[in-house]
């Protein structure tokens, strides 16, 4: 378990407008912690604020800088008086970019500026977002046993897209600084499946788009696309909880509730919203394939048809003290969350 926060405990949290760093937002606040939120553009800061209060936060503790991962300009202002880094900064797409640059560069560089940034202002405990695309890619499709924190994707393999690979060197290059500076113990890396849950505002983000899509009938039949779900909420207080937890120190952290497939999600989706017309018409993997010949994006995940992937997540609920909520629950909560906001 953690700690309780000092009043005086300042967080420097990237990616606070983003689905999941606005969750860690909240239960940074809700600790107790004062949170130091970087966004790109300081227009965006009042409205987080005021997404954060709606939320139930006290937002008197809540500070903005502007940061870009691109740019050196701000950083070292950004880490004065931060005993904590939360990185959760990193860009997530669906729709994959041309130039696999613009998804690696970022991540990459990304990670680079705020890990060496904390190292130089003395920083105690660095908790990073990476992925599950870092650990279960470029592996045999027959294997059947759950993903542990000691596996790492194989760039190498058919199906690794820019989007794992972005997130696999990112995390590489983070331990890599850690263990150059003698640090790599006051490293913890969480990395999440596929994560959904309430929403916070109506803005949907990425993560959101697979329920979305479910109910806005941009997707008309159900392929054999598997899933590993977990719930944000889950995510954000592992993030809490491992900036100070000694069991969290130096490792990697899986996390995933349940394996499905697309028309699992879709079930779920139904029952959920039972007056929205959702797919059931189930998709074979051949017409998949013909698709794919004019979706690059389609193309790039052929190989996961059909192959369901679990992850060892031991570590998180013994981090958490308890079982994580049931994928079915955060499916519901995004459907419920998405039908409140009116984006579907």
């Amino acid at each position: 378990m953690s700690a309780p926060a000092s009043q005086t405990d300042r967080v420097l949290l990237t990616g606070i407008s983003g689905f999941l760093g606005g969750h860690v937002a909240l239960s940074l606040l809700k600790a107790g912690y004062i949170v130091r939120g970087s966004v790109r553009n300081l227009d965006k800061a009042e409205g987080v604020r005021a997404t954060l209060k709606r939320a139930g936060a006290d937002v008197s503790g809540l500070e903005f800088v502007a940061l870009d991962l691109l740019s050196d300009k701000g950083w070292d202002e950004a880490m004065e008086g931060v005993r904590y880094l939360q990185h959760t900064a990193s860009p997530f797409v669906i729709d994959l970019p041309e130039d696999k640059m613009e998804l690696v560069r970022p991540a990459v560089e990304g990670t680079e500026r705020a890990l060496k940034a904390a190292l130089s202002a003395g920083v105690e405990r660095i908790v990073l977002t990476s992925s599950m695309a870092a650990i279960a890619y470029g592996h045999d499709k027959a294997r059947t046993k759950p993903f542990t924190d000691k596996d790492w994707t194989n760039l190498n393999g058919r199906d690794v897209n820019a989007y794992i690979e972005s997130k696999t060197l990112a995390e590489q290059r983070a331990w890599e600084i850690m263990r150059a500076a003698g640090r790599d113990a006051d490293l913890t890396t969480i990395n999440p499946s596929a994560i959904l849950g309430p929403l916070l505002d109506r803005d949907p983000g990425t993560s959101a788009l697979i329920v979305k899509r479910l109910l806005d009938g941009s997707v008309p039949a159900l392929p054999r696309l598997p899933f590993v779900i977990v719930d944000v909420r889950d995510i954000a207080n592992a993030h809490v909880a491992a900036m100070t937890a000694e069991s969290a120190r130096g490792r990697r952290l899986p996390m995933g509730e349940r394996s499905m497939l697309m028309g699992e999600v879709a079930d779920i989706v139904r029952q959920a919203a039972p007056n929205r017309r959702v797919p059931r018409l189930k998709m074979p993997d051949w017409a998949v394939r013909i698709y794919g010949v004019f979706d690059r994006d389609v193309l790039g995940v052929l190989n996961e048809l059909g192959v369901l992937k679990s992850l060892d997540s031991s570590g998180a609920i013994a981090l958490l003290g308890r079982p994580l909520i049931p994928a079915d629950q955060a499916i519901a909560a995004t459907t419920h969350a998405l039908i409140e906001h009116r984006i579907v």
